[in-house]
């Protein structure tokens, strides 16, 4: 009767219930009752309106097996789901998905991990299928929560625990997929979902022991490392998360990324926070990468009061991010990068000084220490800005040249946009010098087409002005910032240390024909060059260094702008150098003296082969043999030796130790070379230069007035001294010297009117035109009176002289100068 009844109740149950049903035997260790599971799934196909019904039953029957922990018969049910769901793709299927959602999250929250992972791979299954129209009612709050609680496992057994996690990692990769492929694909990027995914996946990535091994663009894992692996794992999952993100929500994906480093302190040591960054510019579109190093820079803006070691940590990870985005398109942030480095740049001078005040009294160590780490924080940011500036392209790199150049502070001017007033003279010296080697790594491999392009007059003229500066490493670096934009076909490595060269030839130097721009180049701007190498050579704080990069610096320009105009001009330079060592009229030191004799050999000995003229080549072998026999200390072979014996005086040594100019002269005007301006000693330019320096103006040594107007032979004071100083000249001078010392004044004169500003050549006519009006008036005591008829004719009266009337434009007045 019992059995009667029960068959009974069986029968008249829902078809879809014993379907589901039927799929269960008796054993679980059987397993899924195959034969049924495809009636079931026919049934469901045929049927779709009863699928939310068999996922309720299905939901109803898991539910009861977990809570008596029957969870061979789990395996079955969630086994059966994963085929109906495979199998149906009807509009349907909805309601079905609520139910078999429910039962995953039941597996979820339950203690046992083989539950959890089921739960897992039944939801990987189901992000992977693509619905056929959008659920916009559905959320994965929950499996975003409980995702990443699981990627934070703590289990005791080291198995279960990396197997927990590794099932997180993936059901978060599962609710990526899931939602970026559906209409509400915003939601995930929400802050309340990104604050749990990033740090869930940093946390597993952290723990890779080879960091190096996966800093690359994306690799491949190979399956079974994939699954074993859960920070293998999460770096794909995070490179996929990164790759569709988009413009909107990047900020989103990136924040989460800064507060992880800085609640588990990553940024010292910072290899951790340099990996994610790469891995996160390698990921994201190419167009966004701006987007990054703006939160970058950001965020080095918000931790600017942290540790100079935190700071350098977020600098070095700035590096290799625009390291990456550099080769592509930053968009605007070009300028934005540089204006926030220069100004940590001087923040970290400005820590650096106040520790060095504060620090006045205390233990010697921890001054030293604080230093050292602000050292630190500046060579990050020069390395920075000069890897970033490197990497541009060159239309950009010369704007951020003119840029950098901008920002050096100059003695004596107050325009410059970086201020420095607070920092004091030693400060203002660590900036230049900061500022400077930052412009010689943006310089390095810069290849300009002409030499106006590489240096242009605005970025000319504030170049060369710390070359004025009583600092020698100052000087150093403007010269090998000339090397780099001078140096067009690499020959600067073939010229490196200062050296009497046998044979230039085996250098294999490399030259090509000087172009009319060059030319043009060397006519307005090559006596600006020659005077600061003039000045160079004459600071006593000069080294080995300073000589040798100054004879590079002449042979560079002699191989790269040298026509014969520019030859004859760097030998009359190299005279001068020589009688600046021989006349010391600066007091300079013996040492200085000898290396300027030196370089001068150096150079002539590499020009006298550049232009392979015999007699001049012979002239100076001669030289430079008879030193190496009676003088080696005028060689840089003997006098930048450690222990070299200096002499006394240079007074009494022979001729035949110089270098002659009446026979360099003769030797070179048998070759065709226009000789006759060797015969000028060279004299350095004026310029308002002189005034920004620190070092004795060269106006104390050299006058020369120039005046717009024609002198005249009178008593009064001012003509003067305009004519002691030019007679002075002229005695300076031989008479066929005379011509192209005026030459030389009507170039200064014509200069002038072309370079100065119009207010100052006004103010001087109206100045020369007042004086003229007064010395008319005194040499003729001038009474004009009104002309007595409509003749236009006037008496002139001059003294006890008297003129008769004569038509205006009659009047002769000899020996003045009217305008």
């Amino acid at each position: 009767l019992f059995t009667g009844v029960c068959c009974c109740c069986a029968a008249l149950r829902p078809r879809y219930k014993r379907l589901v049903d039927n799929i269960f035997p008796e054993d679980p260790k059987d397993g899924l009752v195959k034969a049924d599971m495809e009636k079931l799934t026919f049934y469901a196909v045929s049927a779709p309106e009863k699928l939310d019904r068999i996922g309720a039953y299905l939901a109803e029957r898991l539910s009861r097996d977990v809570v008596r922990h029957r969870y061979g018969y789990v395996l079955i049910a969630m086994e059966a789901l994963d085929q109906l769901l495979m199998a149906c793709h009807s509009q349907s299927i909805k309601p079905f998905v609520e139910s078999f959602l429910h039962m995953v999250a039941k597996l979820l929250e339950s203690g046992e991990p083989k539950l959890q992972v089921l739960g897992t791979n039944s939801f990987v299954k189901f992000a992977n299928i693509e619905e056929d129209t959008p659920s916009y009612h559905r959320r994965y709050d929950f499996f975003v929560s409980r995702f990443s609680a699981m990627c934070h496992s703590c289990d005791h057994d080291p198995e279960i625990q990396t197997e927990i996690r590794i099932a997180g990692i993936r059901g978060i990769q599962g609710v990526v997929r899931k939602t970026v492929n559906d209409e509400l694909r915003a939601t995930i990027w929400e802050p309340q979902h990104m604050d749990k995914i990033v740090p869930s996946l940093l946390f597993n990535m952290h723990k890779i022991e080879d960091i190096d091994s996966r800093i690359g663009p994306p690799s491949s894992p190979t399956g079974g490392e994939k699954e074993e692996n859960p920070a293998v794992l999460a770096e794909n999952c995070f490179r996929e998360l990164l790759g569709r993100a988009t413009y909107g929500n990047m900020n989103n994906a990136v924040k989460p990324v800064f507060a992880h480093l800085d609640h588990h302190r990553l940024w010292d040591p910072n290899e951790f926070a340099v990996s994610c960054f790469k891995i996160i510019m390698y990921s994201i579109q190419a167009q966004y990468s701006h987007h990054v190093i703006q939160e970058i820079l950001g965020h080095l803006d918000a931790r600017k009061r942290d540790s100079p070691r935190v700071r350098a940590g977020i600098i070095q990870v700035l590096l290799e991010a625009v390291a990456i985005a550099a080769k592509g398109s930053i968009g605007p942030t070009v300028l934005e990068v540089f204006n926030t480095l220069l100004k940590h740049l001087r923040i970290s001078v400005d820590f650096e000084l106040g520790d060095r005040r504060s620090s006045a009294g205390s233990a010697t160590f921890s001054t030293s220490s604080k230093e050292s780490d602000e050292r630190i924080v500046q060579n990050a940011i020069i390395q920075t800005i000069g890897f970033f500036g490197s990497n541009l392209p060159d239309y950009q790199r010369s704007e951020i040249m003119m840029f950098i150049m901008g920002k050096v502070p100059v003695l004596g001017t107050t325009s410059q946009s970086l201020d420095t007033s607070h920092l004091g003279d030693l400060g203002t010296r660590r900036i230049q010098i900061m500022l400077l080697r930052s412009l010689l790594m943006v310089t390095s491999g810069y290849k300009a087409t002409t030499i106006t392009n590489a240096l242009p007059p605005p970025f000319l003229d504030p170049l060369l002005s710390p070359s004025l500066m009583e600092d020698s490493e100052l000087r150093q670096l403007v010269l090998e910032i000339l090397h780099n934009l001078i140096d067009r076909h690499d020959n600067r490595a073939k010229l490196r240390g200062i050296r009497i060269i046998p044979d230039v030839s085996d250098l294999k130097i490399k030259r090509d024909k000087i172009s009319r721009q060059d030319v043009s180049f060397m006519k307005k701007h090559g006596q600006q060059l020659y005077r600061h190498i003039y000045l160079g050579c004459k600071e006593e704080d000069n080294v080995q260094k300073n000589f040798e990069l100054l004879f590079t610096t002449l042979a560079l320009t002699t191989i790269e702008l040298a026509n014969e105009e520019v030859v004859i001009d760097l030998i009359r330079l190299a005279i001068a150098l020589q009688d600046i060592a021989i006349i010391n009229e600066d007091n300079l030191p013996m040492f200085n003296r000898c290396g300027i004799m030196a370089l001068v050999a150096a150079y002539l000995n590499f020009l006298s082969q550049m232009i392979a003229v015999p007699a001049f080549c012979q002239h100076i072998s001669k030289v430079i043999e008879t030193r190496s026999l009676e003088a080696s200390y005028f060689l840089p072979e003997t006098i930048f030796k450690d222990k070299c014996n200096l002499p006394k005086s240079l007074e009494k040594h022979e001729k035949d130790l110089f270098f002659l100019t009446n026979k360099i002269a003769e030797s070179l005007g048998g070759s065709g070379y226009s000789v006759e301006r060797l015969s000028v000693p060279y004299v350095p330019q004026v310029t308002d230069e002189d005034r920004l320096s620190r070092r004795k103006s060269i106006v104390d040594t050299v006058s020369i007035q120039v005046d717009i107007l024609p002198g005249n032979n009178t008593e009064d004071k001012i003509d003067n001294t305009e004519e002691i100083t030019f007679e002075a000249l002229k005695k300076a001078i031989d008479n066929n010297g005379l011509e192209e010392q005026e030459k030389e004044k009507r170039r200064l004169v014509i200069e002038k009117f072309q370079k100065a500003p119009f207010e100052e050549i006004a103010a001087q006519c109206e100045t020369k035109a007042n004086l003229l009006h007064d010395r008319l008036a005194q040499i003729l005591e001038l009474t004009i009176r009104p002309p007595p008829s409509p003749s236009g004719t006037m008496t002139i009266t001059a003294g006890h002289a008297h003129y008769q009337s004569v038509p205006v434009y009659e009047m002769k007045f000899p020996d003045l100068c009217v305008y």
